[in-house]
């Protein structure tokens, strides 16, 4: 599997090469810059990229509008992006920019080994990973009278779940409950947030997305 990386910080960059490699992913291009970041997404079009949101020359969003641009170019380029803080704008434009996996992790999340790169895995085979954390945000700013009040708090709780990338099995684990009531969570999930059976579209990326456009928008 090819993989793109961009991290300024070169002791992260060699480190994320050096994992990557050991799981048998093949870094094809690990860049410290945005216009590097472009030129080597556009260039190599890799099975999933690794990217900071913050790159040079501005440390802002450098990253992300590399990123978007490449799936502009490349239409479905897996990105998985990194960040220090949870900064939901980002984690919103992201998701909107449909189709092609797609991920949020905060670099925290690097340390847990077997889950990053698990991550990675999933958004290069086309899915959605969030950060707990930002889910954890997110779900907390939500007043009763938007859609996601209409959840129950195990509907809100495997909503969580989906949006870090589990499987309703995989829910369903985690609660020790059976897969059925996990199927069962998710339709009214569905239902309440108004996503009707698509061919369009996934509809658990959808729902992810409901409550990410809902959320108030961060300085």
């Amino acid at each position: 599997m090819r993989v793109v990386i961009a991290e300024d910080l070169a002791l992260l960059r060699d480190g994320l090469i050096r994992l990557l490699t050991a799981y048998g992913f093949e870094v094809v291009k690990a860049v410290d810059n945005a216009p590097m970041l472009l030129d080597a997404l556009v260039h190599h079009r890799p099975d999933v990229a690794v990217i900071d949101v913050r790159l040079p020359p501005g440390y802002t969003d450098e990253g992300l509008r590399a990123a978007l641009e490449a799936r502009r170019l490349v239409p479905g380029l897996p990105v998985l992006i990194l960040s220090q803080y949870v900064e939901q704008l980002y984690a919103r434009e992201l998701l909107s920019d449909r189709p092609g996996g797609v991920g949020y992790l905060l670099k925290d999340r690097v340390g847990d080994v077997d889950r990053f790169v698990d991550a990675v895995r999933q958004v290069a085979a086309g899915g959605t990973v969030m950060d707990p954390e930002v889910i954890s945000q997110l779900l907390s700013r939500h007043s009763r009278d938007e859609p996601l009040g209409e959840l129950t708090p195990r509907e809100r709780e495997v909503l969580s779940l989906m949006a870090e990338g589990l499987s309703n099995m995989a829910i369903a684990t985690r609660f020790q409950i059976t897969d059925k009531a996990i199927g069962k969570h998710t339709n009214n999930i569905f239902a309440k947030l108004g996503l009707p059976p698509s061919d369009d579209h996934n509809r658990r990326v959808m729902a992810v997305l409901a409550y990410l456009q809902a959320a108030p928008e961060t300085a």
